[in-house]
């Protein structure tokens, strides 16, 4: 395979296709001296840029730290799916909290995925979005899940956006053997994830928002200011939005035990023919499996399949990312073993035990939200609304998912390692048997 188109556009970003075909973006300069600010937002992904811009449209002074560059983690790298509902599935939603409070949390996910549209349509941001998910049930045993959660969901969600689809009309729409039935959710959407994040930076920008890159946070403390430390500046903030995600390190003890960061990786082929391309996606919609280390994959906006498959639990990504996703990609596709692969990358998530997000104060002015195990364009973006509305005095919405129980993982962030390996190998054996 050559080793082409690998030169990142942006400066500073990982080398990924998102980053070669980004639209242009400025540069922001790094903190030096004293600022003053209604709100300081700590990360410029999704969660941080929301928050940001729901802020300043609200008539607050938010100025943002970044450590690295606007979307440079996880929101610049990912699959792009924005799926409806929550990570965790509304049935099992009910027996932990109750329809009630499952049907709110359906309600919120539907309108997360409302207000990318929204946001996306309002700011003019271009992000080859597209609308469709399909969810393949990986095993034939899965199906049964599938067909049934659909009915679920129209009987007591009236969501009607839904269908099932047995084998045949599956493997039709897919070009690939592998799969079994399928739903198709055409409330769902999918687009270019950088381009979304600095379309929603520009959009704050443009607000009054102030952005400070390479500005990585080196301590804060709260109070009235609250002081935030960079290495060569300071923020003094009425409130603080801690917006780090899988990146959050050692910044804030209090919650680095409710998350683990792990990697994932996503490779970009070269660009496909129509045919070709039409082969593998009949419908153009996004694509993910039913196995617990999933496969997922989309095309982009110029044709090439974007495939991320396989993830690990340790500091450091594989050697070669383009051979290491390549393999999971063959497994579905055979037919594109002479196809370039012209981009490998990785990037580091967020989870939490129970795959829902982690959102609450630490202090009455410190707010945050994080592990988003997956669903975070969407739940990201619609958190940072909600960080918005408490942070502008009203806390219902907020509350909802802030009182969602969020257990720790067994031995705080020291032991959190060799649990979640044992428990993810055990379910990479079972993806591997049975039918």
């Amino acid at each position: 395979m050559k080793n082409e188109g690998t030169v990142s556009k942006l400066v500073g970003h990982t080398d990924s296709y998102y980053a070669a075909s980004a639209n242009p973006a400025p540069l922001h300069p790094s903190l030096e001296g004293a600022v003053e600010a209604d709100v300081c937002v700590i990360g410029a992904g999704y969660t941080g840029l929301s928050s940001a811009l729901h802020l300043a449209e609200r008539g607050y002074k938010v100025v943002v730290l970044e450590a690295e560059r606007v979307g440079w983690g996880a929101s610049g790298r990912n699959g792009g799916h924005v799926g409806v509902g929550q990570r965790k599935g509304q049935e099992d939603l009910e027996k932990m909290l109750g329809f009630d409070t499952a049907k709110q949390l359906w309600d919120m996910g539907i309108e997360a995925v409302q207000l990318v549209e929204s946001l996306i349509q309002k700011h003019g941001i271009q992000c080859d979005m597209k609308r469709g998910i399909m969810h393949l049930a990986a095993k034939r045993s899965h199906n049964s899940d599938l067909e049934q959660e659909v009915e679920m969901l129209r009987e007591r969600y009236g969501y009607e956006q839904m269908r099932y689809v047995g084998e045949e009309e599956a493997r039709s729409l897919v070009g690939s053997e592998r799969y079994f039935g399928a739903q198709i959710d055409s409330g769902s959407l999918h687009l270019h994830p950088l381009n979304y994040a600095l379309g929603l930076a520009e959009a704050a920008a443009a607000a009054g928002v102030q952005f400070f890159e390479h500005s990585r946070v080196t301590s804060y403390r709260g109070g009235s200011p609250c002081i935030v430390e960079t290495a060569k500046g300071e923020v003094r903030a009425k409130n603080v939005v801690l917006a780090c995600n899988g990146y959050l390190g050692n910044l804030e003890p209090r919650m680095a035990g409710k998350i683990m960061p792990i990697n994932n990786f996503v490779l970009a082929t070269e660009p496909l023919s129509d045919d070709l391309a039409r082969e593998l996606i009949a419908n153009d919609h996004a694509l993910q499996d039913t196995l617990f280390v999933i496969d997922y994959w989309k095309l982009s906006g110029d044709n090439r399949l974007i495939f991320g498959g396989g993830e690990n639990y340790t500091s450091r990504f594989p050697q070669d990312i383009r051979s290491f996703v390549r393999n999971y990609m063959l497994r579905v596709y055979p037919q594109l073993a002479d196809t370039r692969i012209d981009y490998g990358w990785g990037g580091t998530l967020a989870i939490t035990l129970n795959r829902m997000p982690h959102l609450g104060r630490l202090e009455p002015n410190i707010y945050y939200s994080q592990g988003y195990s997956g669903h975070g364009v969407p739940t990201a973006t619609f958190a940072g609304k909600l960080i918005a509305e408490v942070i502008a005095g009203t806390e219902e919405r907020f509350d909802i998912l802030a009182q969602i129980p969020t257990p720790s993982f067994p031995g705080g962030t020291l032991l959190r390692w060799p649990g979640l390996v044992a428990g993810m190998l055990y379910y990479s054996l079972k993806d591997k048997l049975g039918s």
